[in-house]
Parts: structure tokens; sequence; C-alpha cells
């Protein structure tokens, strides 16, 4: 048998393995993602005529989080990416005093960087970052603040077409969200 087949069919497959893990080199990427977030959240504050009214939240809801970011790709095998998002939490169901089934909705927008290792098409990945967040209490009002923002996660990438799994925590000022979603994101 001529050497020369074997290896003029070895190139074109060389080059289209090549190509499945191209996608998650570099470039802007866009995606979206969906899960749970909880929240628990159990205080006195000082109320009207100095009396303590206790706050309690201990609540799930459906959240969505929108992402876009820049992924690198200065070092192989490592991935590194900054990430822009809106992340809305629901709406949570807690007591405020004698006030039950109170509502506290809470959205905002993310900056994080991204740091990962690629085994191949399969990735782990961790976020820093900070929300600035705005949250509606019912008849109470308005609360809003930025503050710290981390997490982990995982990834599968076939091309240029990702697969999320992840988990996030929200420090937000008296309180934290906890964010758990599977997501996708595409690598232009």
């Amino acid at each position: 048998m001529n050497p020369v087949i074997p290896l003029i069919l070895a190139v074109p497959l060389l080059a289209v393995s090549g190509n499945a893990l191209a996608g998650s080199d570099s470039g802007l990427y866009l995606g979206a993602s969906i899960g749970e977030a909880q929240l628990d959240f159990d205080d006195d504050r000082p109320g009207a005529n100095d009396i303590d009214v206790d706050i309690d939240f201990d609540d799930e809801d459906t959240a969505y989080k929108v992402f876009a970011g820049y992924n690198l790709g200065l070092i192989p095998l490592v991935d590194l990416a900054v990430e822009g998002a809106y992340v809305d939490f629901g709406k949570f169901r807690g007591d405020i005093g004698p006030l039950s089934d109170a509502d506290f909705e809470v959205d905002g927008w993310t900056a994080a960087a991204l740091a990962g290792v690629k085994l191949g098409p399969v990735g782990i990945f961790g976020r820093a970052g900070f929300i600035s967040w705005d949250g509606d209490l019912d008849d109470i009002g308005d609360e809003d603040g930025t503050d710290p923002l981390y997490g982990v996660g995982a990834r599968i990438t076939l091309f240029s077409f990702q697969v999320r799994a992840e988990y996030e925590r929200y420090e937000l000022d008296n309180f934290d969200i906890d964010y758990y979603s599977v997501g996708a994101a595409y690598t232009f």
C-alpha cells in the first residue's frame, strides 16, 4: 500500500478536529441562561416609634441572564474573558412585620472577569466581578447598590456553540442571592 494515501486521508481529519474546538479560542460571544435564584434573609430593622420590624424572606424564583463577552484567547488551554450581563432574579415572597406575602423584585447589570481551563471540548471556569442592582420592595420602596459577585461553572463546546452550567453568588448589601443556571452561548 502506498504510504501517501493514509497521509492524504489523515490531513483532512486533523483539520476537522481542530475546527471543532476553535470556536472557544477567542472572540465575541453572546448567550443566555435560565435557572433558579434563591434568597434567604432574616433580620430585625428599626421601624416607627423605635419598634423593631422583623423581615423574613426565604424563597426562590425562576431567573434569567442575557450576556455578552469577549474571550481573549491569549494562552493555549486557558480561557480569559470579560463579560457583561443583565440578570433578572425574579420575585421573592416574604414577610415584613405585619405585612405578609410582600414581594421583593431584584435585577441588575453585571461586569465580570472569567478565567478557566480548557480540557478539550470540556472546560471549567470561575468568575469574579460586580453587579449594579435595583430592588423593589412592595409598599416599602426601592433599594439599590453595587456589590461583588463570584461563581464557578463548567462548559461543553462544539464548534462555536457552547452549553454552560453555572453557580453564582451575588453578595448584595444585607443579603445574598444564589443563582444556579444552565445556558448557551455562541462565539463569533
